[in-house]
């Protein structure tokens, strides 16, 4: 048995078609574009990969799109200042400030201060407490980017049995609402849950994204399981890969996602669907 690959370069390049389609309708109604505005604080090269991946995504859908650079040693208060002011501006739909921020800025306050309604990261605690409320607005881009990848396994979700490797506010904890939201049974692993393999062995459906490379073993995973791997990482030969063995786990999961080529794109995918949803809300308001 091989699995199934969830190919998320193609289910994004679907996404963002279908947005780009959208977008042109907007336009040519007289409206204009969706716009979203990224800061980039100091010289990440990862963050500069992460955004020119993002400006390029936003280019091709016909978003307005402005890149700010700012120096590694701007102060908080310069940084929630220019926050204030795009929050003011009428064309600018989603704001996103690149993480991780240099150590003398608290990203929580730096996240608290978007609008809820241009939050298109969907870290803003108004956002993440309607999801909890399972009254969802703005949510957590890769979250939200594996549920539409779930959707399109076909597989029923409602009853099945969800494991999540790892709690972070990013991924875990949102993930977790996500398929509960979805009437999934949960459970979210950590560093210190036990039996960890024997709680992926009874999974319908895994989450891994733990940030450690080839964590998850292939005779870990339930004949038929939803393997959705999260991680990236960069071995010592320049590869990357995931936090699961992929090559070990495809020959018993009923679906997996590659890395890369997997979540990945997904995550850039969701943010455009976020900034297209901001954009109808201002509008409408």
């Amino acid at each position: 048995m091989s699995a199934n690959l969830l190919d998320g370069k193609a289910i994004a390049a679907d996404l963002r078609n279908h947005i780009k389609t959208e977008v042109e309708a907007i336009t040519t109604s007289g409206q204009r574009p969706p716009g979203l505005a990224v800061i980039l604080v100091g010289d990440n090269p990862a963050s500069q990969v992460y955004v020119r991946n993002k400006q390029k995504a936003c280019e091709e859908v016909g978003f307005l799109s402005e890149l700010i650079r700012l120096d590694a040693g701007v102060s908080q208060d310069e940084l929630l200042s220019l926050i204030d002011e795009l929050n003011q501006r009428e064309e600018i739909d989603g704001i996103l400030v690149q993480l991780p921020l240099p150590k003398q800025i608290d990203e929580e306050t730096i996240i608290e201060r978007i609008l809820p309604t241009k939050d298109v990261d969907g870290f803003h605690p108004y956002n993440v407490g309607r999801l909890v409320l399972r009254m969802p607005l703005l949510r957590p881009c890769t979250p939200k980017g594996v549920m539409t990848m779930l959707e399109r396994t076909g597989v029923e979700l409602a009853g099945k049995d969800a494991v999540i490797i790892g709690q972070s506010n990013i991924v875990g904890r949102p993930m977790a609402l996500e398929l509960l939201m979805a009437r999934c049974t949960i459970t979210v692993c950590h560093s210190k849950t036990r039996d960890l393999e024997g709680k992926i062995r009874g999974a319908d459906i895994v989450v891994a994204a733990v940030g450690r490379p080839n964590f998850v073993q292939g005779d870990w995973i339930k004949p038929g399981a939803v393997v959705i791997d999260v991680g990236i990482n960069r071995l010592d030969n320049g590869k990357l890969c995931g936090d699961v063995d992929f090559e070990a786990a495809r020959e018993v999961a009923g679906w997996i996602t590659p890395v890369p080529g997997g979540v990945g794109p997904m995550t850039i995918a969701t943010l455009l669907e976020n900034t297209l949803q901001a954009a109808k809300l201002h509008q409408v308001s």
